[in-house]
């Protein structure tokens, strides 16, 4: 099923005491935190022969709080490289768990030593251990550590409690790890995901952040969600300039982090500590460098750009044909049809309902819309049906690929019933997947898979049995209840740990609706440790099988993730409500997956339950229309929801989605350059201004790449909206007549009648665009048209944009002859001359699919005489080509506003082009003399 409908109906008691009641949690962090220990002294420290150094900490003082101290760690530290450091600390003597390599692939640390005995007794007291870019330094006794910047001498992260109220020294337990670091007031900080964030895209001090992957819905606000990202940003002004920097604490175990605006606390039930520090100084350098490590976004296809239209419900294959028939009448873009469960006999993964879905009839469906481009994915949840009969089951049984609990599979229970779960950590489960994946594409060739349920869901807790002489599920009522015999489990340490995380907000048992953290994994891992990982798990195993199957580039939508899942798939932000204040902090959500290096991500447009307003409906289309991953999906219980069934939704989609689809070629190039750079595809706006203090907490409008901004309106009975322009000129992309100045930024309210979404292009700019179409295949071959933005009225301006190309079937996306062309686009205006030119690298794959330029349109130009004297390749265009040049007069906002007077400024089209793209061209005109 599409999603936590189990949770989210079951759940919402917990939601009415998180109203109702404020959490133990929320009432203990604001108090004075109870510190534990004194601490740990480092007792030797020494180089190692990979240039790093390695050191030996003893516990001061032992205690019992969250059970006995580890005696000796070890600490490793080692500059990876210029812009990164690691700090990895774990139990000297014994090795402990970690995220295991093979999932998450990057540098070993340090092997434990086997010379404790010998260590060196006194170490300097006060030492530095400097890389390029960032500085360690230690205090011996207590120990403690700081990061510092070496340009400007700013401390990143200091973990000495200095005599500090809000936290005491470092901690080091079997199933209780705490370490914190003290923070300048003025520093804005953003990421600790997942969850749904009501104050907006910073952290707020004071609210919880608890990471432990949970299926609850995502209208429970600051409660651990589906997935678990311990990184966080940190952007701050020093002497009149931002530095950004990042801290990933790279473990998978539940943890509290307590961020109280001058200090940050982490409290983890197990694990070890291994920190990454990001040194920026950019926020676009630092997620370059994070995904670096991580793992480089997920290229996706062309038509994962498209519109998508899903919904738990349609019951039968004449529905869905229904669906895409109406998308078609009305005009409104349509990529890719979604099924969710409604496909598969009795709830089963990898089967076909064979009376509602006939396969000869869903493959001639699927024949008709493969032809025009239109694609199809389906869902699959991880729990695998408990049925003699199931070829799945029984071919997972024969290979031994479940979770076991003392010896047996696992028992749980999802929507068929009875389940077992697959451990993706077990190398025989990945090829078993695989195989499944296999047998099901040769019943049904899907285009893609939804990975769902993964983090993992279960509608029992704790130890289970079928029960006997009554059906499970009976087949009436919600299928989110639990029917087997089950009882609770808390003999163990990992079942009932020391330290309560706080999970689902309300401190349950981390077992509780998943699986049994005693239960175990491959080699005898412990749910308990790897539980955040088994989203991540399935979405590598699923890659690797589609992957496999015909050499294409796969498509995976997954709602449990983890730290380097974006590098295998895209990520909705689950089951949210079709509410005003869900469709504002959908785009909090949308920014931290930019930032966690999933860039392909969107929230279920109009909102998953329960019915939408026509006017809210009409709002969320015109923001999910730039959603990087777009998507109308709905819940079983609420009425229809596609975007013709209101006439004045229908006009809204075709106006924001024809734009979508117009600036599909730029979409497609911030996709390579996420893949290549780490690069957010939907961004804050202090990516491209971080020097303007004034968008730090801005949530409310989100940049696609560097320079375009989207507008929208996010309150219910309005039609206009305040939207907040950064420095520069700003041209209107919906009439590029409408110009905005504001030099050192400021406030504008704009007009935004209902059909009226603004979007606006920030000057430097030139934007590739086409002519846009009813599905992403056929806009993709309409001719190209460049839009070139300068700084309003300039005499001396520049520009610049970039296009990428490629064969979207394959499966690596990168430059290579044949396959894919790389276009630089430059302009400059001065001295009366306007130049534009372009720089091809491998022209091939541009020039055998024909693709042409059309037209060009320059934006911001002072005000002169006509254009004249056009040149193009360095030959001048007469007037019997039909080539035409036009001049309009552009509009300053502000002047209509308040009736001042701006320099004239114009805009020129160049029209009836036919430049191909896959070569280098020169264009250029004088435009007069300036008056």
């Amino acid at each position: 099923m599409s999603s936590s409908t189990g949770s989210l109906f079951s759940l919402s008691f917990f939601s009415l005491l998180l109203v109702l009641l404020p959490s133990f949690y929320q009432v203990n962090s604001s108090s004075t935190p109870t510190k534990i220990g004194k601490g740990h002294r480092l007792i030797s420290i020494e180089e190692t022969p990979d240039g790093g150094i390695v050191g030996i900490l003893q516990v001061k003082q032992k205690n019992k709080i969250y059970g006995p101290d580890i005696p000796l760690l070890q600490l490793y530290v080692k500059h990876e490289t210029q812009d990164r450091l690691r700090v990895h600390i774990t139990d000297a003597e014994k090795q402990r768990w970690e995220v295991p390599y093979n999932l998450l692939p990057r540098e070993k640390a340090q092997a434990l030593k086997q010379t404790i005995g010998r260590s060196r007794k006194n170490p300097i007291t006060v030492q530095e251990y400097s890389g390029s870019e960032l500085i360690f330094s230690y205090i011996a006794d207590p120990f403690s550590f700081a990061v510092k910047r070496k340009s400007n001498g700013q401390t990143l992260f200091n973990s000495s409690s200095d005599g500090s109220e809000s936290f005491g020294e470092m901690v080091f337990k079997d199933q209780y790890l705490e370490i914190s670091t003290q923070l300048p007031k003025d520093a804005s900080l953003y990421g600790l995901g997942e969850n749904t964030q009501p104050h907006g895209i910073k952290l707020y001090p004071g609210d919880p952040y608890t990471l432990y992957t949970t299926d609850i819905s995502a209208i429970n606000l600051n409660a651990d969600l589906y997935g678990s990202h311990p990184v966080y940003m940190d952007l701050r002004k020093v002497k009149g300039q931002a530095y950004a920097h990042a801290v990933l604490l790279l473990n998978s175990n539940g943890m509290d982090v307590f961020y109280r605006g001058t200090s940050l606390t982490y409290k983890i039930i197990g694990g070890v500590f291994d920190f990454y520090f990001f040194s920026g100084p950019t926020p676009l350098a630092v997620v370059d460098q994070y995904t670096a490590l991580i793992g480089r976004p997920a290229p996706m296809p062309y038509w994962a750009f498209g519109f998508h239209q899903c919904r738990w419900g349609y019951h039968n294959l004449s529905v869905v044909e229904d669906v895409v028939e109406n998308y078609k009448k009305a005009r409104i873009p349509l990529d890719v049809i979604w099924n969710d469960d409604d496909h598969m006999d009795g709830h089963k993964d990898f089967t076909l309902n064979l009376v509602n879905y006939p396969r000869p009839k869903l493959l001639a469906f699927l024949e008709k819309i493969h032809s025009i481009g239109m694609k199809y994915i389906v869902i699959i949840d991880p729990g695998i049906g408990v049925n003699s009969s199931y070829g799945v089951y029984q071919r997972g049984i024969a290979n031994d690929v479940f979770i076991k609990y003392e010896g047996e599979p696992y028992l749980a229970q999802v929507w068929p019933g009875a389940v077992n779960f697959p451990d993706f950590l077990n190398p025989k489960t990945v090829d078993w997947w695989g195989d499944e994946v296999r047998r099901f594409h040769e019943l049904v060739p899907v285009d893609g898979l939804w990975i769902d349920m993964n983090e993992a869901s279960n509608f029992c807790s704790g130890l289970c049995k079928i029960p006997k002489g009554k059906q499970c599920p009976s087949g009436t009522g919600p299928g989110w209840v639990c029917c087997l015999d089950c009882k609770n489990i808390t003999k163990t340490r990992w079942d009932d740990p020391p330290y309560k995380i706080n999970a689902s907000g309300l401190q349950v048992p981390i077992g509780y609706k998943t699986i049994a953290t005693s239960a175990v994994h491959y080699n005898g891992v412990l749910e308990y440790d790897a539980h955040s990982l088994y989203g991540f798990s399935q979405a590598i195993a699923t890659h690797k099988a589609l992957q496999g199957l015909e050499g294409k580039r796969p498509f995976i939508l997954s709602r449990s993730t983890y730290v380097g899942s974006g590098k295998y798939a895209a990520h909705w932000t689950g089951d949210n409500k079709g509410t005003w204040e869900d469709l504002k902090y959908s785009i909090s959500t949308m920014i931290n997956f930019g930032i966690f290096g999933v860039p392909m991500v969107g929230s279920d447009i109009c909102g998953f339950y329960p019915a939408p307003t026509e006017e809210l409906c009409n709002r969320w289309i015109e923001v999910g229309a730039f959603y990087p991953f777009s998507r109308d999906h709905a819940n079983f219980y609420s009425p229809r929801q596609e975007l013709y069934q209101w006439d004045s939704v229908a006009e809204s989609a075709r106006t924001a989605l024809g734009m979508r689809y117009k600036i599909l070629p730029y979409l497609y190039t911030l996709n390579y350059e996420a893949h290549t750079t780490g690069a957010p595809i939907a961004r804050p706006l202090f990516f491209s201004f971080p020097d303007y203090t004034e968008c730090y907490g801005l949530s409310t409008q989100f940049l696609l790449g560097s320079s375009l901004m989207i507008s929208p309106v996010l309150e219910q009975g309005k039609s206009q909206v305040k939207a907040l322009f950064p420095p520069g000129s700003w041209y209107s992309l919906f009439d590029m007549t409408q110009a905005i100045t504001s030099e050192g930024g400021q406030y504008v309210t704009l007009d935004a009648p209902l059909h009226v979404v603004n979007v606006h292009l920030h000057q430097n700019t030139i934007l590739p665009m086409q002519q846009g179409g009813m599905i992403s295949k056929e806009a993709r071959m309409t001719p190209f048209a460049l839009v070139v933005t300068f700084p309003a009225g300039a005499s001396d301006g520049k520009a610049a944009g970039k296009l990428f190309l490629d064969d979207d079937e394959l499966p690596e996306m990168k430059l290579a002859s044949g396959s894919a062309t790389y276009v630089d686009f430059y302009a400059t205006a001065s001295q009366g001359t306007v130049k534009l030119w372009s720089e091809v690298q491998e022209s091939k794959f541009a020039l055998d699919k024909g693709w042409k330029i059309s037209k060009v349109t320059v934006l911001g130009l002072g005000r002169s005489g006509a254009p004249s004297a056009l040149e193009l390749d360095g030959k001048p265009v007469t007037a019997a080509s039909n080539i035409e040049l036009t001049t309009l007069e552009q509009k300053y906002l502000e002047d209509l506003q308040d009736g001042s007077e701006k320099k004239s400024i114009v805009m020129v089209e160049v029209n009836g082009l036919e430049i191909p793209v896959g070569k280098n061209f020169a264009m250029s005109w004088k435009m007069g003399i300036s008056g």
